[in-house]
């Protein structure tokens, strides 16, 4: 116990309290069968100066997007994020703080929770939020099985443009639970309503569309909607990214029931993977919200009248509810809620919508250039928003490997997802000369 500064007075005193000779009696209950009778391999301490090297020297390995120029997409985004959100978050109370299970003691966190369901209810257009979920593929997992509870159904239309990352957690928490998916096969990055129609039934639960979809194309959202709403019982759950609704039509407008994603792109940053930041909204129904999985903020007032804000519905919690509970989720993200919030304050509206035009614009631009040269074509032109597909007649892993070596990461190996080409991202960050050193660097390749 090295690591611990006590002196040899200090120890003895306190074995001498408790009625032992020598630390080693404290774990006289473990069985000598189990118990390591040699010394552990490890090293002798070193000083703090000297880890700090072995830390920096190990960090130095990796390279960050400052270094890097990066087109990659697929569900995780490089957006800017503004200065206010570190210098904010960074404050003791939020940073360290946990889910407010006293309500009575977080009346900051539970304000700012609340504000962020207002704002994700906004971008929506749902009239209820839940106070987020772990990341976008577990809330479309969740949202699967709310469905199915609330429909009493068991069959989910699921099709291939979706996320394959998110189909997997999915189809992972639906085995649980003996759902029966369809897994629909589509052509041209996205969904032909005649194929959803002839599968369409009236023990459908749900019908999962991703809103753009994983390819970066528009899917026909209000035919499909329209089709949906034919059979009574089946609800439309639409994953969407959250930067573009500050542009794309919210999914209320076209007759979504719940509408969940994914919101690291709303000022968390990459961080290497995680933690992100899952949102999940719904209709203002009765049935939907006793079904919703995950914590919720409300606004009240106190004996004198004073406003306050609580945790509500928390009989539908695993901690009240244990195996009745709407969801298996033991915590939240509240500090990247935290994020979301200051960073939709900041943007405002306008500031969100010209993150969307910007990504778009700046997509097509990239996309007119690659499609020019010779041995590339971007598949699905006519239909993106910012991602899209370059089909290219070298071997997509070998060019993703040969472009990062020049410090360009040129996208996601769509290999991964069973299918063929680059699915290539354009956001806000990347600026003209950067979009044309990747045209130059594939030109040569």
């Amino acid at each position: 116990m090295d690591y611990i500064s006590n002196t040899a007075a200090e120890k003895n005193k306190m074995l001498k309290e408790i009625g032992i000779k020598e630390i080693k009696d404290l774990f006289q209950m473990i069985p000598e069968a189990v118990s390591a009778d040699d010394e552990l391999n490890i090293e002798s301490g070193i000083s703090e100066m000297e880890l700090m090297r072995k830390a920096q020297a190990q960090a130095a390995k990796n390279k960050s997007l400052d270094q890097q120029i990066s087109f990659l997409g697929a569900g995780a985004y490089d957006h800017y994020v503004p200065g206010i959100i570190d210098a904010l978050i960074s404050r003791s109370e939020f940073y360290t703080a946990y889910t407010p299970y006293q309500a009575e003691l977080s009346q900051g966190t539970l304000e700012a929770i609340y504000e962020y369901q207002s704002m994700i209810c906004d971008l929506t257009g749902m009239g209820i939020a839940n106070a987020s979920m772990l990341d976008g593929g577990s809330a479309a997992a969740e949202a699967v099985t709310m469905a199915a509870r609330i429909t009493r159904n068991s069959r989910v239309i699921l099709p291939d443009t979706i996320n394959p990352a998110y189909r997997e957690v999915i189809k992972t928490y639906g085995a649980g639970v003996d759902l029966d998916f369809v897994d629909l096969e589509t052509e041209d990055q996205f969904i032909d309503p005649t194929q959803l129609k002839e599968n369409l039934d009236d023990q459908t639960a749900v019908v999962v569309l991703q809103y753009p979809n994983f390819y970066g194309s528009i899917e026909k959202m209000e035919e499909i909607s329209k089709m949906i709403k034919n059979n009574k019982k089946t609800l439309l759950l639409v994953i969407a990214n959250p930067v573009l609704l500050g542009v794309l039509k919210a999914p209320a407008d076209f007759g979504a029931d719940i509408v969940v994603g994914e919101a690291q792109n709303l000022g968390s940053g990459l961080n290497y993977g995680g933690p992100y930041l899952g949102f999940m909204a719904c209709k203002d129904d009765r049935r939907m919200l006793r079904q919703l999985p995950g914590r919720i903020v409300g606004k009240t007032t106190d004996v004198d009248g004073k406003e306050g804000f609580v945790l509500t519905l928390q009989t539908r919690e695993q901690h009240i509810r244990r195996e009745k509970a709407t969801s298996n989720i033991c915590t939240n993200e509240a500090l990247n809620a935290l994020m979301a919030t200051i960073y939709l304050s900041t943007m405002g509206k306008a500031g969100l919508k010209e993150v969307g035009e910007q990504s778009y614009h700046k997509a097509h631009y990239l996309a007119d250039k690659l499609d020019q040269l010779v041995g590339y074509q971007v598949l699905n032109k006519e239909n993106f928003f910012n991602e899209f597909v370059l089909k290219t007649e070298k071997d997509s892993t070998e060019l993703i490997k040969e472009l990062l070596a020049a410090d360009i990461i040129a996208g996601y190996d769509l290999k991964e997802a069973g299918s063929e080409g680059i699915l290539v991202c354009v956001t806000e960050k990347r600026s003209k000369a950067e979009m044309d050193k990747l045209v130059e660097k594939l030109e040569v390749l």
